[in-house]
């Protein structure tokens, strides 16, 4: 289960050292092995254990194709799909044109979602919680039946 955030900077040649605790997490699990590509409705990335990534990509070759939201889908999460692996210094590097997508440059927040992680351009994950947090403060704002038995 990937929790918490963390504060990361790309190198020149576009690594990003994955911390510790998300490490541990995927050495166990995927033997350093992960998939990574675009969130669909955000500017970010979304990375997985290789174990985990294989379930959700068989449920979307699995979807009937003749409906143009889930070949929509199905190009954007397959397409961008790549291929991962953690080196020996607990780096993974991150494909230009999937920076180039998701905006990052210098420094990044890898933000834990339990089954993945979603990796924002600092700037972009900063904007993206304020707004997130003036949403939640509105009145009007309906919270969804299943979020309605949840006590924090």
């Amino acid at each position: 289960m990937f929790r918490g955030l963390a504060a990361c900077s790309i190198d020149v040649k576009g690594r990003v050292t994955v911390p510790s605790n998300y490490r541990k997490i995927l050495t166990e699990e995927a033997e350093g092995k992960l998939v990574l590509t675009i969130d669909t409705e955000e500017r970010c990335l979304l990375l997985y254990p290789l174990p985990r990534w294989l379930k959700i990509e068989e449920k979307l070759e699995n979807l009937p194709s003749f409906l143009p939201a889930t070949r929509r889908i199905q190009r954007l999460l397959i397409g961008h799909a790549t291929d991962l692996e953690i080196d020996r210094q607990g780096r993974i590097l991150l494909p230009n044109l999937l920076r180039e997508y998701a905006g990052l440059e210098k420094s990044v927040m890898l933000v834990g979602q339990g089954q993945k992680i979603e990796i924002w351009g600092e700037s972009q994950w900063q904007l993206g919680r304020d707004n997130w947090l003036s949403e939640g403060m509105d009145d009007s704002a309906e919270i969804p039946a299943e979020l309605q038995d949840i006590s924090l």
